[in-house]
């Protein structure tokens, strides 16, 4: 009877390159695949799919999660089912995976999540080298190459990205020196800024992403006639976030409260652009006796969902791509997608209305109001009747969606002394242009002679 005697492996084997027909029947590279896929997939559907819209943290950290199961599943699968152990890949498994739990566990805010981003690079970068030797040496297949080197790449250029945003951030001082005065409306301040003198008092409303600095125009403009008021929603420029819903009703106590801290009387006209448009409606309907007229400037109608074929996919579309891309932005992605926020307005808007934009939390803020968004429109719905105040709808002539004019006609008739004006510009040119901002200012400018005179509205 004999026996075989069967030799220890010896560490040094396992970095000897396979040869021959061992290559060909090695499952590694369908391994490194699997695993990377997994990882990858189970990313997109933590952010897209299970947590569409999430915190900042949830996002983040559910996406590590699920690329600390892709590098688990290499290390354990190759080293059953091949001849080439990946076990260097429990290192970024333990990583990201302990990082990503950190996250869910303690679900830091804006604030800390950007003091960690001083810290945060370094060690990503050191995981990219160490991937990269430790694959180099015991991976022989060319999804090396083709996917875990393009992993090191973005590793890399994230750790890169994230020190840029993070000293950039620290470095811009465009908003360093705020405009107008900040008050307490309970539990948290918001910022507005009036200029100009003289009665009634217009109060401007932004649009989604959009803060004080992108009425610069129109606010210079107006300003030589009357008083006009330009405030930052509760987590927007200026203005502190606040912890409760950022629905219409919200928005219009928030402002509600502004003006009487501010001291600015009214009876006032509103002027809602965009998404601003409902939230103005929603405070005329709760706060009727403060509203003398109101200016919609391609406002978003209360019944977007219903009238608009294309409107809750659209929506729905922003609100995963704005929530991956709050978590992205520590990255210095938001550096790229924020670039030429400002264009077109004058200094020191353009740098201002830049800044903000590029900034976590004011994305994050953004999401907010869209998962609210469905609520908000049935909230201005409740706003039926203007009876015979001064309402004039602009419409921008150019990039309308289906459905988009007869919405407007429609919000036209709250109101009989209304015009309704189809401008040539766009959505966006009808704030950040001079020239075609001209329109919005006509708009107002008339509803404030209508109301200080009692006339009626020119019918074009």
């Amino acid at each position: 009877m004999s026996t075989t005697q069967t030799r220890p492996v010896h560490p040094a084997d396992l970095s000897t390159p396979p040869t021959g027909d061992t290559v060909s029947r090695d499952p590694i590279a369908r391994i490194v695949a699997g695993s990377v896929l997994t990882g990858l997939v189970g990313a997109l559907l933590m952010t897209l799919v299970v947590f569409p819209g999430g915190a900042e943290h949830v996002i983040t950290g559910s996406a590590l999660l699920a690329f600390a199961a892709g590098w688990t599943m290499l290390a354990v699968l190759s080293t059953r089912m091949s001849s080439q152990p990946q076990r260097w890949a429990f290192v970024p498994a333990g990583y990201v995976g302990v990082v990503g739990a950190g996250l869910l566990l303690f679900a830091p805010g804006d604030d800390a999540l950007r003091r960690m981003g001083w810290v945060w690079p370094v060690p990503v970068l050191a995981l990219a080298g160490w991937i990269a030797v430790a694959s180099r040496r015991h991976l022989h297949s060319r999804t090396r190459t083709w996917l875990v080197y393009p992993i090191v790449a973005f590793l890399a250029v994230g750790a890169v990205g994230g020190s840029y945003e993070t000293v950039q951030s620290s470095l811009d001082h465009s908003t360093d020196t705020m405009p107008g005065t900040s008050y307490d409306v309970g539990g948290h301040r918001l910022h507005v800024d009036c200029t100009g003198a003289g009665s009634p008092t217009v109060v401007l409303e932004s649009g989604l992403g959009e803060i004080s600095p992108h009425w610069a125009w129109i606010a210079r403009s107006v300003a030589a006639d009357t008083r006009v008021c330009a405030y930052d929603r509760a987590g927007r420029g200026w203005s502190e976030g606040s912890a409760g819903r950022h629905d219409g009703a919200a928005i219009a106590a928030d402002l509600h409260t502004l003006l009487q801290r501010a001291n600015e009387p009214g009876p006032y006209v509103l002027v809602g652009h965009s998404i601003g448009g409902p939230y103005v409606m929603t405070y005329a309907q709760r706060y009727p006796n403060e509203v003398a007229g109101m200016v919609l400037l391609d406002a978003t109608s209360p019944r977007a969902f219903t009238d608009l074929p294309s409107f809750s996919a659209t929506n729905a579309t922003m609100v995963r791509g704005l929530g991956l891309l709050n978590s992205l932005s520590r990255l210095g992605l938001g550096q790229l997608v924020g670039a030429g926020a400002g264009d077109g307005l004058p200094a020191p808007a353009n740098d201002q209305a830049h800044a903000f934009s590029t900034r976590p939390r004011d994305m994050r803020t953004g999401v907010e109001e869209l998962l609210q968004l469905r609520a908000a429109l049935g909230q201005a719905r409740e706003l039926t009747d203007l009876g015979g105040m001064p309402l004039a709808v602009v419409t921008a002539g150019e990039g309308q969606q289906a459905g988009w004019s007869a919405a407007q006609d429609r919000m036209a008739a709250l109101s009989t002394n209304s015009v309704h004006r189809v401008a040539p510009a766009t959505h966006e040119s009808l704030l950040m242009d001079k020239s075609d901002s001209a329109y919005s200012v006509r708009a107002i400018a008339d509803v404030v002679r209508s109301v200080r005179t009692g006339s009626p509205l020119p019918t074009s």
